[in-house]
């Protein structure tokens, strides 16, 4: 094969945050797969990789032995090299849309790569929770992907994505982390419920909470958390007679003893700790709080904070697993209370 003609075959998108030496893997398989590259073609040496694609040196390097450890690629010494196997199971394409990389996305993100394995390419997108990006990335999708795995979380907007999200078959769909009305077909979805979920996980640390007088939710104005939390939390605290109040800007709200503080938002935990701190408040005993969202440091952070939070990994396995074997379901993800001594 001549090297421009290889070049067409390769796509490399500045925009994805897929590693620029796996786009270059996935482009090579996919151009064996449909037989535009065929056993013992030449591919174009480490340098002229590099120039012609714009990537560096190392990047190309790390492709070349990610196919050579595949046994896809062969290297002649003083010749170069070429395609060595053309005989390997057909690979999952999976386009991957997040509204965000934190720590306990990359939880998601780290098991669905883990769980799909090497038979699967992986294009991942992130839109920073703003709608009109969101909405670009899949009006500019490749047709080619055997599945579209999107997290449906924005800001502010998004009231239509369910018609962007519509474009999509809805055999190759999975909806990740939330469901969302007006989604037509038979597609699937992991899902958290999140009314249900923070109602009873106050309800399992109702006796923790017992000491205190007042719950309340730090809920911004700029979330992009589903609104069905305000509505779980309402609900058992009216069940329980918990005087109650939905919290809008932590920075302002004045700190009071018999106080619990349920956050949503990482920088709110910091702006929160920093004022209890401050007051000189003994944590768990004077005022509490219960951060949503399991991570690591929060096991250590004064003594333990306690957390409200599904299981991540689990929900990135259960979508590998629905695209491996082929399931089409809703299936809800479990949500577990940690209880800790900042309650």
């Amino acid at each position: 094969m001549r090297t421009d003609n290889f070049f067409k075959l390769i796509q490399i998108d500045e925009y994805s945050a897929t590693p620029k030496y796996m786009q270059l893997c996935d482009s090579i398989i996919a151009a064996i797969e449909n037989a535009k590259l065929k056993k013992d073609d030449p591919l174009p040496s480490i340098n002229e990789l590099s120039f012609a694609l714009d990537i560096s040196r190392d990047t190309a390097e790390k492709g070349y032995k990610y196919l050579k450890k595949r046994n896809i690629l062969v290297s002649v010494p003083g010749k170069g090299y070429y395609i060595g196997n053309t005989d390997f199971k057909k690979k999952i394409r999976v386009f991957l849309l997040f509204n965000k990389l934190s720590a306990h996305k990359k939880i998601i993100y780290d098991a669905f790569v883990a769980a799909l394995g090497e038979d699967a390419a992986i294009d991942f997108y992130i839109y920073n929770n703003e709608y009109a990006i969101f909405k670009k990335l899949i009006q500019s999708k490749r047709n080619d992907y055997s599945h579209y795995v999107i997290i449906p979380h924005f800001m502010e907007g998004g009231e239509d994505a369910y018609q962007i999200i519509n474009t999509i078959p809805a055999d190759k769909l999975i909806l990740l982390d939330k469901k969302i009305d007006g989604i037509a077909g038979n597609f699937s979805a992991v899902y958290e419920n999140f009314r249900q979920d923070i109602y009873q996980a106050l309800n399992q640390a109702k006796e923790e909470l017992s000491k205190y007088h007042t719950l309340k939710l730090i809920f911004p104005d700029k979330s992009y958390y589903p609104t069905e939390i305000i509505d779980g939390f309402k609900l058992f605290c009216q069940q329980y007679a918990f005087t109650h109040r939905i919290v809008h800007d932590i920075e302002t709200e004045p700190i009071g003893k018999g106080e619990v503080y349920i956050n949503l938002m990482e920088d709110d935990l910091v702006t929160l700790i920093e004022k209890i701190v401050s007051l000189d408040f003994k944590l768990g005993k004077e005022v509490g709080i219960i951060s949503y969202n399991e991570t690591p440091l929060k096991k250590l952070l004064l003594n333990g904070i306690t957390t409200i939070s599904t299981d991540f990994k689990l929900m990135g396995t259960m979508a590998a697993e629905m695209i491996k074997n082929q399931i089409s379901a809703h299936r809800e993800v479990p949500f577990y209370l940690t209880l800790r001594a900042s309650l």
